[in-house]
């Protein structure tokens, strides 16, 4: 066999080599499709579309009118304070110590305590929304005198805030039950005295004297601007932190 013949032969055989390699990788390319195996082109998600409601539905609309009624028959009148003498300003800052909660044993309940500095019926109803309010011109837990801390009560069944129904129960509570004030410094545990029903203009709390006492005042179960529920209580121990 001459070199022309062998290039011939080699020509051939590359021939069938390339026509069946083209044959077979058709077929496994169309094998491959047919059984979806082989990978497609990723597809752009799309964040899907939420629809928002245009209108509050009826069950919403009678929750934001409750909670307009309750804010407009449970606002606070302050009850009469009696202030033996003015505190020196200095003394009484440095001895300050500030309730920042209450807890209530028997109703297994603990509230927020704010102090405000502002007298006013209307900056006093504003912090009533965050909790109970210590009275500016009242002691504070670590001094001689009274704790004076008022606080809402309403037995509507729907309300949007909870601090609405800060002292719901008060009334339930008798002679020796435990109230706690807790400040950053000391917890001070007290025990109940006394609980009565009186109208808030009857009402005259003692700020000043030589005991440690607490007193807390709420209007009553119907949101009635002219009676309250009144707790008194006087200072058992204190726990230092």
């Amino acid at each position: 066999m001459n070199w022309q013949q062998t290039t011939e032969a080699v020509l051939q055989r590359k021939a069938r080599f390339i026509t069946t390699f083209f044959f077979v990788f058709l077929a496994m390319y169309i094998f491959l499709v047919i059984i979806d195996f082989l990978p497609e082109a990723p597809v752009e998600q799309t964040a899907p579309e939420i629809e928002v409601a245009a209108e509050l539905t009826e069950a919403e609309r009678e929750q934001m009118s409750d909670e307009t009624d309750i804010m407009q028959t449970v606002s606070e009148t302050p009850v009469n304070i009696e202030v033996a003498e003015e505190p020196q300003p200095t003394t009484q800052t440095i001895s300050q110590d500030m309730p920042v909660s209450i807890y209530i044993e028997r109703l297994d309940r603990t509230i927020d305590v704010l102090n405000p500095v502002s007298r006013t019926i209307a900056d006093l109803d504003t912090a009533l929304l965050d909790g109970v309010v210590r009275h500016p011109d009242a002691a504070t837990p670590n001094q001689d005198g009274n704790v004076f801390i008022l606080g809402h009560s309403s037995y509507l069944p729907n309300v949007f805030n909870r601090n609405f129904q800060a002292f719901n129960g008060v009334q339930n509570l008798e002679w020796g039950d435990t109230i706690t004030l807790t400040s950053e410094n000391a917890i001070y545990t007290y025990r109940v005295e006394r609980v009565y029903e009186a109208r808030a203009s009857d009402v005259t709390v003692p700020i000043a004297g030589d005991e440690k006492l607490l007193t807390l005042a709420t209007c009553d179960s119907f949101g009635s601007v002219d009676d309250r529920h009144i707790v008194e209580a006087k200072q058992i121990s204190v726990e230092l932190l």
